[in-house]
């Protein structure tokens, strides 16, 4: 059943205001209470007073529920069945309800009849029951949190800053000015929580540079002070007016703290906002002329192929040249190595893996982690070792003496031709058994002599043949010739050959940074898409931007991981990893990281 409850009140000049409310459901409560269908905020009423309870038809119960009556058509009683159609006049204290029906439904007509009391004549009936009149006005009340709040929120912290400066730390109690914090101290900073002087000096100052650079002390700029003012693009106009907030609150342009925040909350320290870089290298070569940096504004639009420092020319000092992954560079490290035969899953490498599993642990194929190993801090891998990996496959075992296997010296090829040359002179030929004494041969002396002849040559001839194996060594089927560059020496040369020198690079991206640790729940192969393909050392595997686009994107941009600049570029370019983002995945948040030399050479 729905009930309709009609509110009748009435303005200073007698107009009636009428608001109609539907109540759904079979009954309804009558009370002071504001949840009850029919309220009315009259003390002489009942939280809960009565009951209205729907026969059937037009029929309807009025009961009382706490023990106080009411009365309807001026008799009082306490429990009523009343015929909606015929109508009826209840009244509960100051109030009078109308019972009548409207196309069908029960209408209860409430007005107040009298006053709640006689001071209350003329009140609003909204404050008849409020505690306002005990209140100061709203004027004075104003003025007094105005005080409250100066003495609270500026007196007290002031007074706490000039009781306490100069001191080196302060005692283990709350103090005023620690209500003018945003934030928790960093976790960089963290030990300055009590020694607020550190890097606050003066009072309504901002912090300077000079209290950055005390500890700071290794800390460079990012480039000369003038040619960043010329970098740096024209601001709009939110950045006029932010302007003039530096200006009025004595906050230098180009500060440590403008792009170094603090006060965010414990933790690492928050990253460097993409605009801050993307003011200078969006448009930087519009700026300045001479620069050979490309624009870039967002990793996931704005940003240019990736430009790794590639090896153009080993030897002690190789010459390494950025070139565009665009461009589909070549390296020379001097290696000959096909990735694609050696993970094959169906060739004879893997074949050969099968059957060796048992003692290094190879699968159905070799897989990457069988030759390359991470650095400890897992950022980078640490160079092929040839001992270490070629070795399980590849021996260099050339004599046995006693069991004990002799083994040529990788990496230092006169090494190699002494020990070469060292066997052949301290070993015989091996004795033919026809001279010995139980051998059988043919009847007379002939076949005796031409025998010891044979070998008398060759035991002559032994210590030349060490250049024979020499030979064999570095020439094609040989175990350098296959996997090194070897070139015939000019000149007088022990060995005779040279092997180029091998470089391999442990970082690429010398501009950048890359955390190989904080990818490890991917495989190899689904960034270095290339590798199982490639069939020279000079193929370079690197995954391009398209690649990492597939799950990073700009600072905004709705990708898996939304990148910021200051995920991969530092500022200062020192010694350590960037500032990680709190946004991405790294459980190493904020650690700074040696980094590792950029190339190992053999």
């Amino acid at each position: 059943m729905t009930f309709v409850v009609r509110q009748i009140s009435r303005t200073a000049d007698g107009r009636e205001i009428v608001r109609d409310a539907l109540v759904e459901g079979d009954s309804l409560v009558i009370g002071r209470g504001a949840e009850n269908g029919i309220p009315l905020p009259d003390l002489a009423v009942d939280r809960q007073h009565a009951r209205v309870t729907a026969l059937g038809g037009q029929r309807l119960l009025i009961e009382s529920i706490g023990g106080l009556g009411f009365e309807i058509e001026g008799r009082p009683t306490m429990r009523e069945e009343v015929d909606a159609g015929r109508g009826a006049e209840l009244r509960f204290g100051s109030h009078r309800l109308t019972l009548s029906s409207v196309d069908g439904r029960p209408l209860f007509a409430v007005e107040r009849i009298e006053a709640v009391s006689d001071s209350a004549e003329d009140r609003d009936r909204s404050k008849v029951f409020t505690l306002q009149s005990l209140l100061p006005g709203k004027r004075l009340s104003a003025y007094g949190y105005i005080l409250l709040v100066l003495a609270v929120f500026l007196a007290w912290p002031i007074y706490s800053y000039v009781t306490y400066k100069g001191v080196a730390e302060r005692p283990k109690t709350f103090h005023g000015d620690k209500m003018w914090e945003s934030g928790k101290l960093s976790l960089a900073h963290k030990s300055l929580e009590k020694d607020c002087q550190a890097c606050h000096v003066n009072a309504f100052e901002s912090v300077r540079d000079e209290s950055c650079i005390a500890c700071h002390e290794d800390t460079h700029d990012h480039a000369p002070a003038a040619r960043l003012a010329n970098a740096k693009a024209p601001p709009g106009l939110g950045g006029q007016i932010q302007h003039q907030f530096k200006v009025a609150f004595n906050v230098p342009e180009g500060s440590c703290v403008e792009c170094h925040t603090e006060h965010e909350g414990a933790g690492p320290m928050q990253p460097t906002a993409q605009k801050f870089c993307a003011d200078c290298h969006g448009s930087l070569n519009t700026r300045l002329k001479d620069t050979k940096l490309l624009n870039a504004a967002d990793f996931g639009t704005a940003h240019p192929e990736f430009h790794p420092a590639v090896v153009v020319q080993p030897g002690d000092k190789p010459l390494l040249r950025r070139v565009s992954l665009a461009d589909a560079p070549r390296e020379n490290n001097g290696l000959k190595f096909p990735h694609a035969l050696h993970m094959s899953k169906t060739g004879g490498v893997a074949r050969m893996g099968q059957t060796m599993a048992g003692e290094f642990g190879f699968g159905a194929s070799l897989q990457c982690k069988d030759c390359h190993k991470a650095t400890p801090d897992g950022v980078r891998f640490r160079p092929v070792e040839m001992e270490q990996s070629c070795g399980m496959c590849h021996s260099l075992a050339f004599d046995s003496i006693g069991g004990t296997v002799r083994t040529l010296r990788h990496g230092e090829p006169q090494q190699v031709a002494a020990d070469l040359r060292a066997l052949y002179r301290s070993t015989g030929p091996v004795r033919p058994i026809n001279l010995g004494g139980q051998a059988r041969r043919l009847p007379g002396d002939y076949q005796a002599s031409r025998t010891q002849s044979i070998f008398a040559s060759a035991v002559l001839q032994r210590p030349a043949r060490a250049e024979d194996a020499i030979r064999a060594v570095f020439s094609p089927g040989g175990a350098c010739y296959d996997c090194h560059v070897v070139t015939q020496a000019r000149g007088p040369s022990v060995v005779g050959f040279n092997v180029g020198d091998v470089v391999q690079p442990m970082r690429y991206m010398q501009k950048g940074w890359f955390d190989h640790e904080a990818h490890k729940a991917e495989k190899c192969e689904s960034c270095h898409t290339k590798a199982t393909a490639s069939r020279s050392a000079g193929d370079l595997l690197l995954p391009d931007i398209k690649s990492c686009r597939t799950c990073h994107g700009g600072e905004q941009a709705r990708a898996e991981v939304p990148s910021s600049c200051a995920m991969c570029h530092d500022y200062h370019a020192d010694d350590g990893a960037p500032w990680v983002s709190t946004l991405t995945r790294d459980s190493r948040k904020g650690r700074r990281q040696p980094r590792a030399v950029p190339v190992a050479r053999r």
